[in-house]
């Protein structure tokens, strides 16, 4: 009962809090903290510079539509957008005008001359646009895919690390107690714990972030065939 009491009192001596916890740490375990630390300082600047991104790309996507299907002929607005496009729905219009007007002899033509092989060059047109676009859109997304993948492993080597070295202090020591155990413990632990801190919204936001891609690429893909087929039916009313 007496060495019970003592090892409370020690308990509640020690400092367990997050600073001394990583103070008190092994050298191998500090350096899989910071790694981890950075790993989620990184993944939360993603997350957060992804989130902004993709919304305002679907917002100038939405307004892009709105005139596009607005009745404008494709010319004029082909001379609005032509210069400050600034999202890929609007760089996919402005290379397959552009591919058009060099095979029509000029935009304005009513399409005349728009044969197969202008076609084919349009549609490679939009579709190195749209792949272009849609690779920088997806830029650092495997970054976050890496950190949810190793950093729960990476968190948990630290861990192991950790409670090996706890266990050599005790072989040292010959003292099993309680207060010798907890801190080595709980500094072990700590890195399992920002392993699974910079995991998580890691693993969240690559969800989130990929599946939101998935769409909006339909969404492009989509605009392309039906903006193909018009410039088509341009062509056969102008021939």
């Amino acid at each position: 009962m007496p060495e019970m009491v003592t090892d409370t009192a020690m308990l509640s001596a020690v400092d367990f809090s997050v600073w001394n916890l990583f103070l008190r740490a092994d050298w191998v375990v500090k350096l899989v903290m910071l790694t981890l630390l950075l790993a989620s300082f990184w993944s939360w600047a993603i997350i957060f510079h992804k989130f902004l991104r993709y919304r305002k790309v679907e917002e100038k996507a939405d307004k892009f539509e709105e005139v596009f299907w607005s009745g404008n002929s494709l010319e004029e607005l082909y001379e609005r957008v032509a210069k400050r496009a600034d999202h890929p729905m609007a760089l996919l219009f402005v290379s397959a005008m552009r591919e058009w007007s060099r095979g029509s002899g000029r935009a304005g033509n009513g399409g005349r001359g728009f044969g197969r092989s202008v076609r084919e060059r349009v549609d490679k047109a939009m579709s190195v646009t749209m792949s272009r676009e849609l690779e920088d859109l997806e830029r650092y997304l495997d970054f976050l895919a890496t950190v949810g993948s190793t950093a729960p492993f990476i968190g948990l080597f630290g861990t192991v690390w950790g409670i090996m070295t706890s266990f050599q202090a005790i072989a040292v020591s010959h003292n099993s107690s309680l207060a010798v155990v907890a801190p080595g413990i709980a500094e072990a632990l700590f890195a399992t714990a920002l392993g699974l801190v910079a995991a998580i919204p890691a693993v969240i936001g690559y969800n989130r972030f990929t599946n939101q891609m998935a769409r909006y690429g339909n969404r492009l893909s989509g605009f392309a065939d039906e903006f193909s087929t018009i410039l088509s039916r341009q062509t056969e009313d102008g021939a």
